[in-house]
């Protein structure tokens, strides 16, 4: 009996009470008792309950119920399930109270949430996701259970069906989904058992490698540019992107003038939450002056973000980073350079360079900000032709 809650009759709710991880909650029996009714020591309703035609019966209910309950929290101990769920998620399983069967409904609340937290980049990646499974399905509704292999193939059909769509776009759109099929798996909406990944393996073709050699970088450093002409900062942005590490352009986007303290730029980067701590070197402080001349410390630094608002602003660099991109194409053409300039370049270049003069992969790693090696590994898993071409022609040299 919960005695902490009494009704408008003067009658407490009969719950059952459910504890793990030194956590407890409770679940409702839906039945309520006049105190004296109930038999503390024996957890039943005493024969004194006038409620009922079936006293026998009524305690028979409430028994079943928490015979049902253990007997799920048995099966989850044995599928080793149990360990992996909070009391929220346990308790979820147990009444079937799933508050989304949807995929699709499940996959828009967690957009929400996503936003609300500020994680504006995955929020994108979650609604473009549902977006394009909506024109899979056809406007149909998707269950969770419906999310199977089956429904991985026929979607990877879909979408290479369509002119201009590739493997490597759809190994995008089958990571999101799979990561959000996961926090379904954690918050007990679907079983493990069902995870669809076990045997549909997601597909990605190589890449042609990004990096440019360092003469090419040099050529967008020293090309003359008039100072009205707004390619100029394109090859800021470019060039301070190589010098900070190969720092990402939505992170560049968000620099203030207060990230600048004591001759270094200190930032938290966004995908992340890495901390940095930068040098700025001689060539990086005069592009850094050239913008932070007469603002205040929680000005950005580049002309980039223009809303006050934090979802506005995300908004602001991502129409930047098209117009970014669009630049770098004119640029190359103007540099004269034949590689194609985006804005992971700058970032693949820095790395390849780092490693070409002997910088330890742990510290190329460091710098990138990669949370394994592996991913830095794959960033320089063999060198660009370019570069292998100098080599070659060194080695011919007789």
């Amino acid at each position: 009996m919960d005695k902490r809650r009494r009704r408008k009759d003067d009658k407490f709710p009969i719950i059952i009470r459910l504890g793990h991880y030194q956590k407890t909650t409770s679940i409702t029996t839906g039945k309520a008792i006049p105190e004296e009714c109930w038999d503390e020591r024996k957890k039943k309703i005493r024969g004194s309950y006038k409620g009922t035609d079936s006293l026998f019966h009524l305690n028979n209910l409430i028994l079943k119920e928490l015979v049902l309950y253990q007997d799920k929290v048995n099966k989850l101990q044995e599928s080793g399930e149990l360990e992996f769920l909070s009391i929220k998620q346990l308790k979820n399983c147990l009444v079937g109270k799933n508050k989304y069967d949807s995929f699709f409904e499940f996959g828009e609340s967690k957009v929400v949430e996503l936003k609300a937290t500020k994680r504006f980049g995955t929020a994108r990646s979650y609604h473009g996701l549902i977006g394009i499974l909506r024109k899979f399905t056809k406007g149909r509704d998707v269950k969770f259970n419906e999310v199977n292999y089956e429904f991985l193939v026929d979607f990877e059909r879909f979408h290479l069906s369509k002119p201009g769509n590739s493997i490597n776009g759809v190994a995008s759109y089958m990571r999101t989904l799979r990561s959000l099929y996961n926090r379904g798996i954690k918050e007990g909406i679907i079983k493990r058992e069902a995870y669809p990944f076990y045997n549909y393996q997601i597909k990605t073709v190589p890449t042609a490698k990004r990096a440019i050699n360092q003469g090419s970088i040099k050529k967008i450093l020293q090309i003359k540019l008039d100072p009205s002409d707004f390619m100029v900062h394109y090859r800021n942005y470019f060039i301070l992107s190589y010098m900070l590490f190969g720092m990402s352009f939505v992170d560049m986007a968000f620099l203030k003038v207060e990230n600048i303290k004591k001759g270094r730029v200190q930032f938290q980067r966004k995908k992340t939450s890495k901390l940095y701590d930068i040098k700025i070197t001689e060539p990086l402080q005069k592009i850094l002056s050239f913008y932070t001349k007469n603002k205040k410390p929680d000005d950005f630094i580049l002309p980039i973000i223009k809303r006050d608002d934090l979802e506005l602003q995300y908004k602001d660099a991502k129409e930047a980073l098209k117009r970014y991109n669009n630049g770098l194409s004119r640029l190359a053409d103007r540099c004269g350079i034949d590689e194609k300039l985006t804005s992971y370049v700058s970032r693949h270049s820095f790395a390849t360079h780092a490693m070409l003069k002997n910088i330890p992969l742990m510290a190329i790693s460091e710098m990138l900000g990669h949370s394994k090696l592996s991913t830095t590994q794959i960033y320089l898993k063999s060198l660009p032709s370019n570069i292998m071409d100098v080599y070659q022609e060194e080695m011919n040299k007789f």
